[in-house]
């Protein structure tokens, strides 16, 4: 079973060891330019020709749409921004803080960043984690603000014989300690929901309750989760009700393809425009980025998912 991507400093490579994401071929820039050329056509990116009606369907939806840089770890950041721009995208997701303002180039921005504020395994639900993840946000926030960075991630951690309760308090005072920084720099912190069942076992906020519960209780419009849809699919399913439910706690959304996390079609279970609607109608004007491994062309992947997301 392919996994979801290898953790390095809490980032997500995008490979399984020695796994190549775009079905063991090399993407050359000229591979890349000619799989992408209907893209460039547009008029998203400064010298590319005249903007065409499709890509102004896309960036006119209620759905603001972006890309985590992970998945496309063969192609440059700047390629792929381009070729994001052309296709209706308004950021990339997931940077390190030294890429922040590579999608400004193309009239793009960075829709979350990676601001040292926790791994995956290693979140706010310990509390010897938390004053570095406090020196880490420190250091990057300055970089997210003078880059339009409005999103930061951060991780509740693993469980790791620690239990929900606990865990939860923990969360709640680290995050509450971070509160008036997010606040002041007007940049969101969200906590990511993922699940523990296939991807990232013993990950303590695995369940969207829990989740939920913390973050009321941080009380602050800074500080919200990152409802990824892929893994709360594997983990409780009732999507749209959920999301429904708990808008007012959720600032940014990941996709993916249920099983694998591969692309948004009909070989998998989730019925994304109905999802995609469902999150518009609640008046929600943050981000939806896609996440997921493309198996097939990753241009073609990747604006396939952009249009029928695009409601």
């Amino acid at each position: 079973m392919r996994g979801e991507g290898i953790e390095m400093n809490g980032a997500r490579t995008g490979l399984a060891a020695g796994e190549n994401p775009v079905g063991q071929q090399r993407l050359t820039r000229r591979r890349l330019i000619q799989s992408g050329a209907a893209l460039l056509g547009s008029g998203a990116v400064p010298g590319y020709g005249s903007q065409d009606s499709g890509l102004a369907a896309i960036r006119s939806s209620r759905i603001r749409q972006s890309a985590c840089r992970w998945c496309y770890a063969q192609i440059s950041l700047d390629d792929l921004c381009a070729a994001g721009a052309a296709m209706g995208l308004y950021g990339i997701d997931l940077l390190q803080p030294d890429e922040y303002a590579v999608p400004q180039r193309y009239g793009m921005v960075c829709t979350m960043g990676y601001a040292g504020a926790g791994e995956i395994a290693h979140g706010v639900n310990r509390l010897e984690n938390h004053a570095a993840i406090e020196q880490g946000l420190r250091k990057n926030l300055p970089l997210a603000q003078k880059a339009g960075v409005k999103r930061v991630i951060t991780f509740s951690g693993n469980r790791d014989g620690l239990s929900d309760d606990e865990g939860k308090r923990n969360a709640i005072a680290g995050l509450k300690r971070l509160k008036p920084m997010m606040e002041d720099s007007g940049v969101m912190l969200c906590m990511e929901l993922l699940n523990s069942k296939v991807n990232h076992p013993d990950y303590m906020a695995d369940h969207t309750a829990w989740g939920v519960e913390v973050i009321q209780q941080v009380d602050s419009p800074f500080v919200r989760l990152l409802y990824d849809v892929y893994h709360m699919q594997i983990m409780e399913g009732d999507l749209i009700a959920t999301i429904r439910a708990n808008i007012s706690s959720i600032g940014h959304f990941h996709t993916g393809g249920v099983p694998g996390r591969h692309e948004l079609n009909d070989e998998q279970e989730v019925q994304w425009d109905g999802v995609m609607r469902a999150i518009a109608a609640t008046g929600y004007d943050g981000y939806v980025a896609h996440e997921f491994l493309p198996l097939g062309d990753p241009l073609a992947s990747l604006r396939q998912a952009v249009k029928l997301c695009a409601v």
